[in-house]
């Protein structure tokens, strides 16, 4: 199963979108284009399937990270919950 999107703003300059994953649903495999940031809107864990292996990243809800553009991976949501974000793509 897929996670869903929702594209809140799309621009020049940034492309921002909520993104929503049921109990297991995941984003397929993908390569960011752009340096990004994420808002996690809910807690907990999702896997992260990368070239180099899998890891678990624990979220918290509030708590942003930002990556670099060229970030290959999926994300697979773990948790027995709905897992959403916001996504903000800098380009």
């Amino acid at each position: 199963m897929l996670a869903t999107s929702h594209l809140q703003v799309q621009n020049d300059r940034v492309i921002v979108t909520e993104w929503r994953f049921e109990p297991g649903a995941e984003t397929g495999d993908h390569v960011h284009p752009h340096d990004y940031v994420v808002v996690p809107l809910t807690s907990g864990t999702l896997r992260l399937v990368e070239p180099q292996g899998t890891r678990d990243a624990q979220l918290q809800a509030g708590v942003s990270y930002a990556r670099a553009a060229g970030v290959a991976h999926n994300v697979i949501n773990v948790n027995a919950h709905e897992f959403r974000f916001v996504e903000i793509e800098l380009i």
